[in-house]
């Protein structure tokens, strides 16, 4: 885990502007697209994970983990497989995610969001 924001220190991460390496989204994970995706780490809050995380060009699959996020730019549509219904989510919008939700995002151009996650 990275010491961007140190458990104890007062910090700051300029998350919109901060540069999250992207790589290609692994095959099995891809449903249409060349989607790229990175991480972020920032560390850990109250046993949680902090992170930014930035997904782009595509769509991909996903199991989720217990998630709250806010999006600080860009935009997707999350079907929830599980429930079959979809949810829009953009700047500003904040998303809770339970564990063992199976997902898929759709993202025409980028979202990029700031995430506290279980580990």
């Amino acid at each position: 885990m990275s010491t961007l924001l140190p458990e104890g220190s007062n910090g700051v991460v300029h998350g919109r502007g901060a540069i999250v390496p992207l790589k290609p989204v692994p095959a099995d994970e891809v449903d249409y697209g060349n989607p790229r995706q990175g991480v972020l780490e920032l560390g850990t809050i109250g046993g949680c994970e902090a992170g930014i995380w930035e997904l782009r060009d595509g769509a991909v699959l996903d199991t989720e983990v217990d998630e709250v996020f806010v999006v600080i730019s860009g935009g997707a549509t999350v079907k929830l497989l599980d429930e079959g219904r979809s949810v829009d989510v953009k700047t500003g919008d904040v998303m809770r995610l339970t564990a063992g939700t199976k997902t898929r995002w759709i993202v025409k151009d980028h979202i990029r969001k700031v995430y506290l996650a279980t580990e």
